[in-house]
């Protein structure tokens, strides 16, 4: 569910219309509900209620500060994948004991980084890595508490490019090696063994795939147990999927239960990383429509917002619904939603039927508060997207729009093509 619903012909988030956004900050701009994020995030965390966890907020979701300082004030957590984020769900007000850091190439910097930090624990992805922050903890003189990722190659039936649990994916360790690397991790003086992580996909729209891995992973800890290896806590990663179009996942409570009903007796403190399942909905992108145009074969609606600002249907040929801003009754076309990037690819939808559309009049992009302004860019030298959260009847700017200045800013000319140039 999402609180983006129609009041008469305007479309609006929770009590505040979007129009009125748009009049006074712009496009191509990010809005999010604050009672959709803070409904989707009890949701989530309430379904495991009863059971020892941990929900920790995948951050390259969504890393907007606001949003993780949200989560900070639910008992959120933030499962993270770089020194930076690491940074940002610090600056959140997101307490070290609830920080997860996974990730396949944590440098020696972060490392040092998230030791100082005594975050919960490093979710370590190969035998090198694991021997590397043994060295910093070292040096440090400190006590890394680790997980190793098992793969256990398992298909989550999605897109290729978010499957991460098969043996061919560059993340984790494969399953059968995996007692070899606890035994190794066991002898290390500066590494507590404290949990096993998986993580096998993104977007999944069924739980057969999770409760495969989950049933894989526990035979894997009854034989570290017999090795005398006591695991702590369960990291089950996220990846629970949610309706862009026509896809029908598992609701949370749904999910929850299989995994309770899976783990049984199995003494395990249970971490949890959903992103997408929490911040997908809650949020959308508005765009303006600067031109239309007509050719022998296609119609197009050209829009200030492009593959910079959302690259999901450029990247993965995703589905994302598009809703005029203000709506009236007039004849549909099947267009193309189109930006104004330098690329053939620059499409925000395809073949797509949608009312006719005229310059200066506004759309909304739905389900793109996850993966789209953290994987949004500055190709073509353009400027990145406001933020704007909505509570209510009010609405913050929790980002501002990126100016000219911005993007040179960091910037030189060496003195020699500064001298060049006069001649």
């Amino acid at each position: 569910m999402h609180h983006f619903a129609y009041q008469g012909d305007e479309l609006h988030c929770e009590g505040v219309s979007l129009q009125d956004i748009v009049r006074s900050v712009g496009t191509p701009s990010y809005v999010y509900s604050c009672a959709t994020l803070k409904h989707h995030f009890g949701v989530f965390d309430g379904a495991f209620q009863g059971m020892p966890h941990l929900t920790c907020y995948s951050v390259k979701a969504n890393a907007s500060m606001a949003i993780l300082g949200l989560f900070a004030t639910m008992g959120g957590g933030a499962d993270i994948v770089s020194g930076g984020e690491l940074y940002r769900a610090r600056q959140a007000g997101i307490p070290a004991d609830r920080i997860c850091y996974s990730g396949v190439g944590k440098t020696q910097a972060e490392i040092d980084y998230a030791l100082r930090e005594e975050i919960l624990m490093f979710n370590i992805e190969s035998a090198q890595e694991l021997e590397a922050i043994n060295s910093r903890a070292a040096v440090l003189d400190k006590k890394a508490r680790i997980a190793l990722r098992v793969n256990p190659d398992v298909d989550p039936k999605t897109h290729p490019y978010i499957s991460t649990g098969l043996k061919k994916n560059k993340f984790g360790i494969d399953i059968e090696q995996a007692l070899e690397a606890y035994a190794r991790a066991a002898e290390l003086k500066h590494i507590d063994v404290f949990g096993i992580d998986c993580h096998i996909g993104s977007q999944l729209t069924e739980t057969a795939p999770f409760i495969e891995a989950l049933k894989r992973l526990k035979v894997l800890i009854g034989r570290l147990e017999q090795a005398g290896i006591r695991i702590q806590c369960l990291d089950l990663g996220g990846g629970l999927g949610i309706p862009y179009h026509e896809e029908a996942p598992p609701h949370p409570s749904e999910y929850a239960q299989a995994i309770v009903q899976e783990l049984g007796d199995l003494s395990c403190r249970l971490i949890l990383e959903p992103g997408r399942v929490i911040v997908g909905n809650a949020g959308i992108l508005l765009a303006q429509v600067l031109y239309t145009k007509k050719t022998e074969s296609k119609e197009f609606i050209i829009v200030d917002a492009g593959m910079n600002d959302l690259i999901r249907p450029s990247l993965y040929g995703a589905y994302h619904e598009i809703r005029p801003v203000h709506r009236q009754q007039r004849e549909s076309r099947v267009v193309d939603v189109v930006g104004p990037i330098c690329e053939s690819s620059d499409f925000l939808a395809r073949e797509r039927s949608l009312p006719a559309m005229q310059p200066g009049e506004a759309l909304a992009v739905m389900s793109a508060g996850a993966y789209g302004f953290s994987m949004a860019s500055n190709y073509n030298a353009r400027t990145r997207a406001a933020e704007v959260l909505v509570d209510g009847n009010r609405f913050h700017v929790i980002r501002q729009r990126e100016s000219w200045e911005d993007l040179i800013r960091g910037e030189s000319i060496p003195d020699f093509i500064q001298g060049a140039a006069r001649l």
